[in-house]
């Protein structure tokens, strides 16, 4: 059985059209046992090459992967199966990782490669006043090297791009914890305003674990649409939004977590009307360091979200 909203699908271990994914089930329910009596980790990929012959494809390992989470009625960390690790965190916190002390002030440049195994993440520790979620690896590279949270307090979160689970774990973990807001810099388009959905509330083939997943009192930075003209960003760092993109944006007009936000209902209004989009990079028009030395600063002076 798998659960999506308040929908629910079933098939038949009995069917003969089922043969094959009821021999996958099997195979991973058997995988995932001999996991949990070790007490290790593994990754979706490591499962898939335990048997390509019968997987195929890892899709397909991985979507009855989340059906036996289902079945089961627990998350799919719980099962000790992760995704390979991707979002990267620096700045003001501290925590230990399975009995190693880790302090992200002291991570290089880089920063600290978000654990896929959050449930080994303990004793987290911060003096950060607010979360900084980045969309693009490049920016939070920028506010890494400039050592942004020293000046600011803050932690710098980044899933370079769409979340992985860890990241979203890792941020409601300490959204939870610490107990201070999280403000988003995204691209002013519709897909940050996507990427901001899924940490949100969540994605859809992840609904049966969006209560350890989601973050939903996320405040939106930057970049927005009204930015464009008053910081007064050149043209040629305009671009014209596509008929996907205009769809996409009218669509995401309808959206709860949307119409729930006037704030946010303007700004996207403001996208739809004009049809123009600009990535946070286009900021470096100004100079290389403008985001961390006068777009952020001046933002967060002005208590500039919404």
């Amino acid at each position: 059985m798998k659960v999506l909203g308040d929908k629910r699908g079933s098939r038949s271990i009995s069917s003969v059209r089922e043969a094959r994914k009821t021999a996958i089930t099997v195979r991973v329910m058997e995988l995932i046992s001999q996991v949990l009596a070790k007490g290790i980790h593994i990754t979706k990929r490591d499962m898939f090459y335990t048997d390509v012959k019968l997987f195929v494809d890892q899709n397909d390992s991985d979507g009855v992967l989340d059906d036996v989470a289902t079945m089961v009625g627990c998350t799919r960390s719980n099962l000790n199966v992760v995704a390979s690790d991707k979002g990267l965190v620096v700045g003001r916190i501290s925590f230990v990782e399975d009995g190693d002390p880790i302090d992200c002030t002291r991570m290089g440049v880089g920063g600290k490669a978000i654990p896929p195994y959050i449930d080994k993440i303990t004793d987290i520790t911060s003096d950060a006043d607010f979360v900084l979620l980045v969309e693009k690896e490049a920016a939070y590279m920028r506010m890494a090297e400039d050592r942004f949270y020293n000046k600011y307090p803050c932690i710098v979160i980044t899933a370079k791009g769409q979340p992985d689970v860890a990241t979203r774990m890792f941020l409601r973990r300490i959204k939870h914890e610490l107990k201070i807001p999280v403000l988003a810099l995204v691209d002013s388009d519709p897909y940050g305003l996507k990427i901001l959905s899924v940490y949100m509330t969540g994605s859809k083939n992840m609904s049966y674990d969006s209560a350890s997943l989601t973050t939903p009192d996320i405040k939106w930075l930057g970049l927005r649409p009204s930015d464009l003209d008053r910081y007064d960003l050149p043209e040629q760092c305009r671009l014209d939004m596509t008929e996907h993109d205009i769809k996409t944006g009218k669509e995401l007009l309808n959206e709860e977590f949307v119409q729930n936000n006037p704030a946010w209902m303007k700004e996207l209004q403001i996208m739809v009307k004009t049809k123009k989009k600009a990535e946070i990079q286009a900021l470096s028009s100004f100079g290389f360091q403008f985001i961390t030395e006068v777009y952020l600063p001046r933002k967060i002076r002005e208590g500039d979200w919404v």
